[in-house]
């Protein structure tokens, strides 16, 4: 990630995930007692995460942001942090009771590893298990804002197609100001 993305880590974007996009985005949506969450980045997500859930397990690709992740959450048993590769996680089928992707996606460079790293999530969630994510809408502003950086947004207009080809049922995607959210279930 680019500099621009320093401001993820910031505590204006805690605060923003904590009080306005994951209230939005989860909706009451109960993930479980062993969450993976997929592309932590900074940790605002998990910060929030690692309060209200038994564990969580995540895989961040990014070295640098994996190594700050482990520093950071060490003293914190709930959470367990991964340096891996989401399109092929190693995982056991249904290993997770539920799964977080925010603000990840269009990082991903391509359509097919976008799909890819779902049809994963799809693969390590028990049956019934919830997948929440969400993601901005593409647009100049945040493509100028990615400059040197990879930048794939997601169409929200063709995610629902996607995640039932992922393997997710009962999907729901929704847009606001913030950007798109889903929910799926496995």
């Amino acid at each position: 990630m680019n500099e621009a993305h320093e401001v993820c880590g910031s505590d204006e974007w805690r605060q923003l995930m904590r009080e306005q996009i994951l209230p939005w985005v989860l909706n009451g949506t109960d993930l479980g007692d062993d969450v993976l969450e997929v592309g932590p980045g900074y940790g605002a997500v998990t910060d929030v995460l690692s309060t209200a859930l038994p564990q969580v397990t995540c895989v961040e690709i990014d070295e640098k942001l994996a190594a700050m992740l482990t520093e950071r959450f060490s003293a914190v048993p709930s959470v367990r942090i991964l340096r891996g590769d989401a399109t092929a996680l190693d995982f056991p089928d249904g290993r997770f009771s539920g799964a977080a992707c925010f603000t990840m996606l269009h990082h991903v460079p391509t359509d097919d590893l976008q799909d890819r790293l779902l049809a994963e999530v799809a693969r390590v969630l028990r049956p019934g298990a919830a997948l929440v994510a969400s993601d901005s809408i593409g647009s100049d502003d945040m493509a100028n804002a990615h400059e040197g950086d990879t930048y794939n947004p997601v169409d929200p207009a063709g995610l629902a197609d996607r995640l039932t080809a992922a393997g997710f049922v009962d999907v729901d995607v929704r847009t606001n100001d913030f950007g798109w959210a889903a929910i799926a279930r496995r």
